[in-house]
């Protein structure tokens, strides 16, 4: 192989920076996603198989488990121990704090650990008014239906984000969802017995019928009605003492200093959920923002191909005001090493129904047949010229030098033409201002799924891209396959530059800049080869990708231009930023946010965005296609290539912008060629208005 065609391996590097950070931020979302899940849910508790045990039924609310030991005590009377269930809540927690400040009460608060990781200055706020916390597991949920290793979880999760919001632990422990003792039955009691066995004292309520002076473990939440129901009981004078429920015990306070290494779990526990919430949330953001460009841009196309459809009919290239074009046409087929389509592209030329041409085949130092077979070739309008190899930008100023006429098509050496097309395209070039000319590029080789995946894409991105573009006047591209151009416009600009990987768009954008248009010519249609494994697309749409950036910045100028190239790059180059950079970086958040959506909150409300994003592109590649006068049938493969295609597009574009970020300079990656690019065009019936290929 060539140097110059050598392909140079990609930096690394930045692919393992990559998966680290998106290991992490998944690991963060999927721990959110559980715990915000979880306590979003309605909390449910499965019904009692079994009574709690005689020992534990005293109607005590304080329950110990000491092996096979129970213990029940209470308050003693005149003493209420105040205690609240759930939060801290950013709302509610703050004012209770004030009101039992208020009335030099002290109470518990049996907090949830994923509460107290996303609020950790409220913890520290009850611990620094001298309550009592406690804990009410991590996500609230039913212990008594989880297993053994969930409910250790769930109060080892606790213990650190206590630890790294308040730097302090409790052996204070609420079950979720139970009341009065009596409640921890069945499932309840085994997780009471679990938790018994790692010291917690478990704390349950009175009942609500005993009266507050007989001294009550009193349960609220941290909601207005708690709020309401605490300023009443503050009025009865019966009793003597609002405490805690160590403090009513006579008990030790349970609240001890962690250990510095629990501190720094804790801390590493919220900084986890809080990248995880704050991830969650700004992907809805970029989930809005993503869509909102998606239906944007789809409006934007289907609005401009319609004008252009009522443009074509109000007016053609060719109509009576202009003149028809017959001037002789060179055409430019620059090749590297492919003999297996090169007599094929020839012979189409040669049938061409514009018969003045100069057709020169510029050989770019192949190590292949693709000069020999050109040369072999016996039509006197063929000319074949060797070069040392120095890449297709060189090879096309090469055939410039030797064009004899006026105006020039450029081709792919991949690619069959229509016998019509050529004459097709020159016709714009009556126009005095036109510079160059896009023709409609078709795949050819599209029997295989790979193969129908960018057939759909030419048709509803490329081509319906161009329509929009003709519209605006603000052709970014003429295709390396099929392009018509005035050799006075490509001298003028020094010819095909060599500065980047997508040289068909520098031209494109120097003409802009050099005062030319650059127009669209729907009905010159070619056939070109596109790849065939999913590592030929990789490397042709990282070239493609690659060097659009580098275009895009190369020109970048022309932004505070006036004329014809200040109005090209104030519609074009936003339009390339935007939709061909911006949205396909946020399209991984979007598939990230919808599997989070089907696991975490409601499967059927994201499967439904789905199918509706689904239908949209549906609709708009079936205008597409019927504007390309192509068959629907084609659309079947769409859902598949919006899971798999899809996703390979982006992270191209993702390689492509750290490429170009890192200044990585890319060499040219040549595609393996199977002479394919005729193969739907032979098989066209007659009534569709193709014709079988001749040699």
């Amino acid at each position: 192989m060539s140097p110059r065609h050598a392909h140079r391996p990609d930096p690394r590097g930045h692919w393992l920076l990559l998966i680290v950070v998106v290991s992490a931020v998944a690991a963060a979302l999927v721990f959110d996603g559980w715990v915000t899940h979880e306590v979003a849910s309605q909390p449910t508790r499965h019904p009692c198989t079994s009574p709690i045990p005689k020992a534990a039924d005293t109607g005590k609310p304080v329950v110990r488990i000491d092996g096979g030991r129970v213990q029940t005590a209470g308050m003693p009377a005149r003493t209420v121990a105040l205690t609240f269930d759930g939060g801290p809540d950013p709302v509610w927690t703050p004012r209770l704090l004030d009101l039992l400040r208020t009335h030099h009460a002290h109470a518990t608060f049996f907090l949830s650990g994923a509460q107290v990781a996303r609020h950790p200055e409220l913890v520290r706020q009850i611990r620094d008014a001298g309550h009592e916390i406690g804990s009410l597991t991590y996500t609230g949920s039913d212990l008594g239906a989880a297993s053994g290793v969930r409910t250790r979880l769930e109060l080892s999760l606790t213990q650190t984000a206590l630890a790294g919001s308040a730097g302090t632990t409790t052996k204070l422990l609420r079950l979720p969802l139970t009341t009065q003792a009596d409640t921890m039955c069945g499932g309840e009691w085994t997780a009471a017995r679990r938790a018994a066995e790692q010291g917690y004292l478990l704390v349950a309520a009175d009942r609500p019928d005993r009266k507050p002076e007989r001294g009550v473990v009193q349960q609220y939440s941290q909601t207005d009605s708690a709020y309401s129901e605490i300023k009443k009981l503050f009025r009865n004078r019966k009793i003597e003492k609002y405490t805690t429920v160590s403090e009513g015990l006579g008990r030790a306070p349970v609240n001890t200093p962690a250990s510095t290494v629990g501190e720094l779990q804790g801390q590493a526990l919220i900084q986890v959920q809080s990248i995880g919430h704050g991830f969650v949330q700004a992907m809805t953001w970029v989930l809005l923002i993503a869509g909102a460009l998606a239906l944007l841009r789809l409006v934007l196309l289907v609005f401009f191909a319609r004008a252009h459809v009522r443009r074509l009919h109000r007016f053609r290239p060719g109509s009576p005001w202009l003149r028809e074009v017959n001037e002789p046409v060179t055409v430019l087929v620059p090749a590297y090493n492919e003999e297996a389509g090169i007599e094929t592209t020839v012979r189409s030329l040669l049938a061409s129904t514009h018969r003045w041409l100069q057709i020169i085949v510029i050989d770019d130092g192949s190590t292949d047949q693709t000069a020999d077979l050109a040369t072999w070739i016996d039509d006197p309008r063929v000319s074949v010229i060797r070069q040392p190899n120095a890449g297709k930008a060189a090879a096309l100023n090469t055939g410039l030098v030797h064009a004899q006429y006026d105006i020039v098509v450029m081709v792919d050496a991949d690619t069959v033409f229509e016998p019509e097309a050529i004459h097709q395209l020159i016709q714009p070039l009556a126009h005095p201002a036109i510079g160059a000319v896009s023709g409609n590029t078709k795949v050819g080789n599209r029997r295989r799924l790979l193969g129908r995946w960018q057939h759909l894409e030419y048709v509803f991105g490329f081509n319906l891209d161009r329509r929009m573009y003709e519209v605006l006047e603000c052709m970014p591209t003429v295709p390396g396959a099929i392009g018509a151009f005035r050799r006075d416009a490509l001298m003028g600009v020094g010819g095909v530059s060599e500065a980047t990987l997508a040289e068909d768009t520098d031209l494109t954008m120097a003409l802009w800049r050099a005062g030319w248009r650059v127009v669209y010519e729907e009905s010159a249609i070619a056939w070109t080869e596109v790849p065939t494994s999913l590592s030929q697309l990789w490397r042709q749409r990282y070239r493609w990708c690659y060097g659009t950036l580098q275009a895009m910045w190369k020109h970048r100028r022309a932004l505070r231009e006036v004329g014809p190239a200040g109005r090209f790059a104030r519609r074009a180059l936003p339009y390339l930023f935007l939709f061909q950079v911006v949205l396909p970086l946020l399209a991984p958040i979007v598939d990230v946010f919808a599997l989070y959506g089907v696991a975490f909150a409601d499967p059927v409300e994201s499967i439904g965005v789905w199918l509706v994003f689904l239908v949209v592109q549906l609709l708009g590649a079936a205008y597409a296609l019927r504007l390309d006068k192509e068959r629907l049938r084609a659309l079947w493969a769409m859902p598949f290539q919006l899971v798999v295609y899809r996703q390979l597009m982006y992270l191209v574009i993702i390689q492509s912008v750290v490429s170009a970020l890192f200044g990585t300079r890319l060499r040219w990656h040549r595609m393996q060629r199977s002479g394919s690019a005729g193969e739907q065009r032979i098989v066209e019936p007659a009534g569709a208005g193709r014709q079988s290929l001749s040699k």
